[in-house]
């Protein structure tokens, strides 16, 4: 399906767990839930579907959703019996997960479908706030588990030709992801000297962008921001998907450390 209108990629917080469905009554999560509910306005038109890549789905290469009805997985430890009882039934698009599948084939990469697994909270918390209706087809993709920037832009760019077939590329993680810093007042300067670093790099297009994307260990306090790399990696497919300049479209500290938010054209 050819559109006129090239839908952007995204790449979004979620979140902590099911934190938007809980009490907060100091409002840690009021301006993240805002910005959510602003992001289909964000877009030029409303996705045939959204392909969205979450960093809670590690794969030995790159595996997608082929459900027609994709299940949840409540994937979040501890917390109130109500948020166990979340849906989120949005349909799938098996169609669009083989057609994925087959454009990261075709570039070299390793991919395929899976028809079991279901939608992880990386994916329906977010989309629960964004997409309330639940009416858009959804596909997650999964990161690979080797965690290899070059690899994932890789992935971004077979997939790019999805965009102009109405179908959102959308990443979810954090852009700090350190367990130990929330809250911790320690963390906020290298959070925000890793955020201006990330910022700086993604208003960039093109080869320099991924250059330095591929070198992101080297950032300033990029390990203290990202002792692990499963939340950035996703932004790596959002980056790679558009030859566009990357603007930042949220920002805010939440739990003392900075966090925010990118569209790329």
């Amino acid at each position: 399906m050819q559109t006129d209108i090239r839908q952007p990629t995204l790449y979004l917080p979620h979140g902590g767990g099911p934190c938007f469905f809980m009490d907060d009554p100091a409002g840690v999560w009021s301006g993240m839930r805002l910005f959510l509910e602003s992001v289909p306005g964000r877009l030029p038109e409303r996705p045939r579907a959204i392909l969205i890549v979450s960093g809670h789905w590690e794969t030995d290469g790159f595996r997608l959703t082929g459900a027609e009805r994709p299940q949840l997985l409540y994937d979040y430890y501890n917390f109130p019996p109500h948020t166990y009882q979340l849906r989120y039934d949005a349909p799938g698009d098996p169609a669009l997960a083989a057609k994925a599948a087959t454009l990261l084939q075709a570039a070299g990469l390793t991919a395929s479908v899976d028809a079991d697994r279901g939608l992880d909270h990386g994916v329906f918390v977010p989309l629960k706030v964004a997409f309330p209706e639940a009416t858009i087809p959804v596909v997650e993709m999964s990161v690979d588990q080797g965690l290899d920037p070059a690899l994932h832009l890789a992935a971004g760019r077979a997939l790019a030709s999805l965009r102009d077939q109405g179908v959102l590329i959308l990443a979810t993680g954090m852009s700090f992801h350190n367990m130990r810093g929330y809250g911790d007042p320690r963390f906020t300067a290298p959070s925000e000297q890793f955020d201006s670093w990330l910022t700086e790099t993604l208003a960039a297009g093109g080869q320099a962008r991924g250059a330095k994307l591929e070198q992101w260990e080297q950032a300033p306090a990029a390990r203290v921001s990202h002792p692990e790399a499963e939340h950035l990696l996703p932004l790596m497919i959002a980056a790679g998907a558009a030859d566009g300049t990357g603007e930042k479209i949220y920002s805010e500290h939440v739990l003392k450390t900075a966090i925010s938010g990118f569209r790329f054209n």
